[in-house]
C-alpha cells in the first residue's frame, strides 16, 4: 500500500517561478553562460567588490551564527529599531512559509489579492488554509482599488491577508494612506506585508512604524535588493512577540554563513542601491519607450518590472529563449497571454529589443509558435 501524503497536499501544484530552468536550457542545446535573464526581477549589476571579498576565507567547516545575530544588528540600525523586531530568512520564500506555519489552522481563511506571487498560496495551503481569492478588476496600476480590498476583507473575516507592495507582477505600489486605510479594517487578521521589490519603487515610502499597529509582518528582500539571488537572503520585521512566535518555527542555522557575510558587507556599501536604481529606471524607460514603438505596449508600473499583453506567453517565452533570451511567461499567475519583463544592463536591454524586432517583423511571435 503506497504511502499517503496529508490531504492538504494532494493537489498542491509545485511553485512557477522565474529564473533558468536547466533542465529545459540543457534540452534545448543552449549554454547557460550565454543566456539572458529578464525573467527575475533582481539588481542586475555585480555587487561591489568589498562584498565578494566578504566571502572570502570563509569557515564553512562551522555552523553559522544560528540567530544571524551581526546581520541583525546591521539591520536594527539601518531600519531604526531594536534587532527583537528582526528575522532573518533564507530569502522572503522562506520567511513566508514559517509565517503560515505558525499562525495558520486547517481551515483558517487567507485572503489573498490576484495576480501575485504564488508562493503565498503554497503556503496557505500546505499549512491547510482555505485560500480567499479576490481578483483585482484591472491590471492597470492606477486601478487597483483599496477600498474594493478592504470590502472582500470585511466580508470573508480572513484569519491573514498576505499583500505584496509593490506587487508582483502588476507592479502596482499603494500609498501610505492606503495601507492604513486597509489596517484599520482588519482587527484581528494578520497583514504579511510583502515589500520584496521596494527598493526598486522611485518615491517609496517607510512601513517600518507600521510594526506598532500589532498584527503586521513586513517582508523585505536583500536577494533583489543587492543580486544576491544565489545566496537567498531576506527578512522579517515585526511586533516582537510576532518575531518571536516566527523563530520557534524557524529551523536552526536557517541561514548559511556566506548569506549572512554578504548581507553584513553590503549594508555597509555605500550608494550601491542608489547607484543601480537610476541605472535601472533608465534601462526600464529605454525598453519601454522602444517596445511601444514596435507595438507592444507596456502596462503602467511603480517599479522596475512590468507587464506587456501578447498573443501567447508560452509561445513568446519561446520564440525569444530560442534566441538566449528569457522572458516570464506568466501563466502561472493566471495571465497566459502577458509576459512580465525586468530589465538589465543597457546592452543587454539593446539586445533584447533587437531580438524582439527581429521576431516580430519576421511573423515568430504569433501564437501558432
Amino acid at each position: 500500500m503506497p504511502l499517503l501524503s496529508r490531504p492538504e497536499l494532494n493537489k498542491l501544484l509545485i511553485g512557477t517561478h522565474g529564473g533558468l530552468d536547466y533542465a529545459e536550457i540543457k534540452t534545448m542545446g543552449l549554454a547557460f553562460d550565454s543566456i539572458l535573464d529578464f525573467s527575475v526581477c533582481c539588481n542586475p549589476y555585480q555587487t561591489p567588490q568589498k562584498v565578494r571579498k566578504s566571502l572570502d576565507n570563509l569557515k564553512i567547516e562551522e555552523y553559522p551564527d544560528s540567530q544571524s545575530s551581526e546581520l541583525r544588528i546591521k539591520l536594527s540600525k539601518k531600519l531604526g529599531l531594536s534587532i527583537d523586531h528582526i528575522l532573518v530568512g533564507n530569502g522572503t520564500t522562506e520567511l513566508i512559509r514559517l509565517t503560515a506555519l505558525a499562525y495558520f489552522n486547517t481551515g483558517d481563511k487567507v485572503l489573498i489579492p490576484s495576480p501575485t506571487y504564488g508562493e503565498y498560496e503554497i503556503a496557505s495551503r500546505i499549512a491547510g488554509a482555505e485560500v480567499v481569492e479576490y481578483h483585482w478588476k484591472s491590471l492597470e496600476s492606477e486601478t487597483l482599488n483599496i477600498k474594493d480590498l478592504k470590502q472582500a476583507i470585511q466580508h470573508s473575516q480572513p484569519k491573514a491577508v498576505f499583500l505584496c507592495n509593490p506587487n508582483n507582477p502588476t507592479g502596482h505600489y499603494f500609498s501610505r494612506d492606503e495601507i492604513e486605510t486597509l489596517i484599520s479594517s482588519l482587527d484581528d487578521t494578520l497583514l504579511v506585508l510583502d515589500e520584496a521589490y521596494i527598493n526598486f519603487v522611485n518615491k517609496q515610502w517607510s512601513s517600518i512604524p507600521l510594526v506598532k499597529r500589532g498584527n503586521i509582518i513586513i517582508l523585505r528582500s536583500m536577494t533583489k535588493d543587492y543580486g544576491l539571488a544565489g545566496l537567498r537572503l531576506g527578512y522579517a520585521v515585526a511586533a516582537e512577540d510576532i518575531i518571536n512566535t516566527l523563530r520557534r518555527v524557524c529551523p536552526p542555522w536557517n541561514v548559511n554563513i556566506a548569506a549572512q557575510k554578504a548581507g553584513i558587507a553590503v549594508l555597509g556599501a555605500d550608494n550601491f542601491i542608489e547607484q543601480s536604481q537610476r541605472r535601472i529606471w533608465h534601462a526600464r524607460q529605454f525598453l519601454v519607450n522602444e517596445l511601444r514603438s514596435i507595438g507592444l505596449n507596456p502596462l503602467s508600473t511603480h517599479t522596475n518590472f512590468f507587464l506587456i499583453k501578447v498573443d501567447s506567453g508560452r509561445s513568446f517565452r519561446k520564440a525569444l529563449l530560442q534566441q538566449g533570451i528569457i522572458v516570464r511567461d506568466c501563466a502561472s499567475f493566471g495571465l497566459p497571454e502577458y509576459i512580465r519583463i525586468a530589465p538589465r544592463t543597457m546592452p543587454e536591454c539593446r539586445k533584447l529589443i533587437n531580438v524582439i524586432k527581429k521576431l516580430k517583423y519576421a511573423g515568430e511571435l504569433s501564437e501558432s509558435n
